[in-house]
């Protein structure tokens, strides 16, 4: 038993653990290890899916309990590499990407599937995005998306190779992805959760998940007394709300919102694990 025993730890990757520039500070690396040694449980909690995580995450990020992938979709026991369990959608993706296309062609629609995202219609900065995180991707017809269907991604023009640029938008743009988060619930709303990554990004998901319920599933079966979960975005704002004790990085889009460690970029996690866990453990009975 350490000190850090009775703790869940989660965290979402981009902007919480990692910097604007898609880096992780060496500080969160150096204090996660800290942690562990300490008794306490890690892992991320992220949008990311299998193919995104291969190399940027697993093996880079010390985690020692099933990662939670795809926005609480897919827990993953690295160890194995192999899923523990996973939620795919019950839609039709061949109808449903047809739709979309149909219906909103300035945006392209992926599908982050096991082996690697796809994508129906050529995009040279998904494809140079996906080459710089070192993704697998692939094109293929709507009729030839792979099963299962864990998660759809819909989102505008990629202004760089990493999803800093998605962070920004235009009021022309932010209007239409409103239209388009109106008509998906109507359509399909019985069927699927939406989450707002970044403002260019929508990512789409099973009924009923969520990095909350994923991550207070994975505290029931390690039987820890208190989850602790840091995020940055609306996607990670029912975590936090959930958590017994949520942070948030003092530049996250949802900062002013939660209690508010230092900036991304100068070590986030750190902050959590440093200066704030210990004035919990100091409080808690």
């Amino acid at each position: 038993m350490g000190i850090y025993s009775d703790i869940l730890l989660t965290v979402d990757f981009d902007r919480t653990l990692t910097a604007p520039d898609s880096t992780i500070p060496k500080r969160n690396i150096e204090a996660i290890a800290h942690f562990i040694a300490g008794g306490g449980s890690f892992t991320v909690n992220t949008g990311r899916s299998i193919p995104m995580a291969q190399h940027n995450l697993i093996g880079v990020v010390p985690v020692n309990v099933p990662l939670l992938l795809y926005n609480g979709s897919a827990a993953y026991d690295i160890a194995t590499g192999e899923f523990i369990e996973y939620f795919p959608i019950d839609v039709d993706p061949e109808g449903m990407v047809r739709d979309l296309q149909n219906r909103f062609p300035e945006l392209h629609v992926e599908i982050q599937a096991i082996d690697a995202h796809y994508l129906t219609r050529q995009d040279t900065g998904w494809e140079k995005y996906c080459e710089h995180n070192r993704c697998g991707w692939k094109y293929a017809q709507p009729d030839r998306i792979p099963r299962p269907f864990i998660k759809a991604a819909v989102y505008g023009q990629f202004r760089e190779n990493t999803v800093a640029s998605m962070y920004e938008a235009t009021p022309e743009e932010l209007e239409l992805f409103e239209k388009m988060i109106r008509y998906i619930r109507q359509t399909y709303g019985d069927k699927v959760e939406l989450f707002r990554a970044c403002a260019r990004i929508l990512d789409i998901h099973a009924k009923g998940v969520s990095k909350l319920a994923s991550a207070r599933a994975l505290q029931a079966q390690l039987g820890k007394k208190l989850l602790i979960c840091v995020g940055d975005a609306q996607n990670d704002a029912a975590m936090l709300d959930g958590a017994d004790y949520a942070y948030c990085p003092a530049d996250g889009i949802v900062a002013d919102q939660y209690e508010n460690v230092c900036k991304c970029a100068d070590g986030a996690i750190a902050d959590v694990i440093y200066k704030k866990i210990p004035a919990i453990l100091a409080q808690e009975p």
